[in-house]
C-alpha cells in the first residue's frame, strides 16, 4: 500500500499501515496453509510419483506432441494478431469517419462481432460454410464463390469441391480470433485516438494538413503509446484464446499436451495441465516484455532536441543592432 495520497485515496496513517501489514501477514499465512494442504493431498494421492512426470522428460513426447502443438498455437496466434490489428485499425478509424455511410456500418460490424462469444464464431466458421455452400453453388453466385475461395480463402487452407466448401480447423480458429479480437481492438484504436487532446488536431489543421495527414502524422503516432498496454493485453487474450481450438480438434498446445499426453501416459492430466500452464505463462510474459521494450524504444525515438534560432546561441539580433560579444 502506497504511503502517498492519490486522487481516490488519502495517505494511510500509522494505524492503517499497521492494519494493512497485519492483513498481509494473515493472508500470506492462509495462502501458504492452503498451498501446503494441496501439496499434502496431492502427495497422498501419489501425484508426485516419477512415472507421472517422466513423460515430460522424454524427447519423443516433446518432438511428437508438445512442440508441434506449440507451433500450431503460435502460428494461429501470430496470424490472428496481425490480421486482428489490421482489422482493428481499419474499423477503429472508420468509426471516426465524418461520413455516416462509413461510420454506421463500421459500428454495426464491430458491435456485432464483439457481442458474439468467440467459441460461437469458431463453430460458425467451421460448420456453416459446409452447409450453405452447396446452395450458393447452384445459384447465380456460384462462380463468385469459387473464385473467392480459390484466390483468397485458399491461403488459409479452405477448399471447395463440387460446390462444397471445407474449412479446416486452423482457418476456423483464425477467423474467430480475427473477428472477435479485431472488434475489441477497433474500440481500443477509437478510444486511443479520441484520448489525444483536441489541440493537437487543431494545430495540425492550422498548418494546412488534411484529415488524413492529421490522423497519420499527428494523432496515430501519439495514440499508439496510449493504446500499447490495452493492445498487449488483448494480444495475450488472443494467444490464450487459441486454446478454444481444442473443441474442434485443432492440434494446438492444449489439445496435444493436455489431451494426447495423458491418453498415452498414465492419465497424468494434472501434470500435463501444469506443464501447459507454465508454457503459456512463459509465452505471455515474453510478449509483455517485448511490448514493454518496444514501447520504451518508441518513446525514445520520438524525443527530439529543439534548437533555438541562430545556431543554438539565442535569437538573432534585431536589424540595426550589433550582436552581443561572446562572454569571456
Amino acid at each position: 500500500m502506497t504511503k502517498e495520497a492519490t486522487v481516490l485515496f488519502d495517505a494511510p496513517g500509522p494505524r492503517a499501515r499497521a492494519r494493512y501489514n497485519i492483513l498481509t501477514a494473515v493472508s500470506a499465512v492462509v495462502f501458504l496453509a492452503v498451498l501446503g494442504a494441496l501439496v499434502w493431498r496431492f502427495n497422498e494421492k501419489g501425484q508426485f510419483e516419477g512415472k507421472l512426470w517422466s513423460p515430460f522428460l522424454k524427447w519423443e513426447v516433446w518432438d511428437n506432441l508438445i512442440l508441434p502443438g506449440l507451433w500450431n498455437t503460435l502460428k494461429a496466434a501470430a496470424l490472428g494478431t496481425v490480421l486482428a490489428l489490421l482489422f482493428g485499425v481499419v474499423f477503429g478509424l472508420a468509426r471516426l469517419s465524418d461520413h455516416w455511410w462509413v461510420r454506421i456500418p463500421a459500428g454495426i460490424v464491430v458491435e456485432f462481432f464483439r457481442a458474439i462469444p468467440l467459441l460461437i464464431l469458431i463453430f460458425l466458421a467451421f460448420f456453416i460454410p459446409n452447409k450453405v455452400s452447396p446452395s450458393i453453388a447452384d445459384s447465380a453466385f456460384g462462380t463468385f464463390q469459387r473464385v473467392l475461395v480459390d484466390n483468397f480463402f485458399s491461403i488459409f487452407g479452405v477448399e471447395i469441391n463440387a460446390g462444397v466448401i471445407t474449412v479446416p480447423a486452423f482457418a476456423a480458429v483464425v477467423f474467430g480470433l480475427i473477428m472477435y479480437n479485431g472488434s475489441v481492438l477497433a474500440e481500443v484504436v477509437r478510444a486511443g485516438v479520441q484520448s489525444i487532446p483536441k489541440g493537437q488536431a487543431e494545430a495540425a489543421y492550422s498548418i494546412g494538413l488534411r484529415k488524413n495527414g492529421v490522423m497519420r502524422l499527428v494523432l496515430l503516432p501519439q495514440a499508439v503509446t496510449v493504446m500499447m498496454p490495452a493492445i498487449v493485453s488483448q494480444i495475450v487474450v488472443l494467444l490464450k484464446d487459441t486454446a478454444l481450438g481444442y473443441i474442434i480438434a485443432y492440434p494446438e498446445l492444449l489439445n496435444a499436451a493436455f489431451r494426447q499426453v495423458p491418453a498415452n501416459y498414465d492419465n497424468n492430466k494434472l501434470q500435463a495441465g501444469i506443464v501447459v500452464a507454465v508454457i503459456y505463462i512463459a509465452i505471455n510474459m515474453s510478449v509483455s516484455r517485448f511490448a514493454t521494450w518496444l514501447e520504451a524504444r518508441s518513446r525514445r525515438s520520438r524525443k527530439t532536441e529543439a534548437k533555438t534560432m541562430g545556431g543554438g546561441v539565442g535569437a538573432p539580433p534585431a536589424p540595426g543592432m550589433a550582436a552581443a560579444p561572446p562572454a569571456v
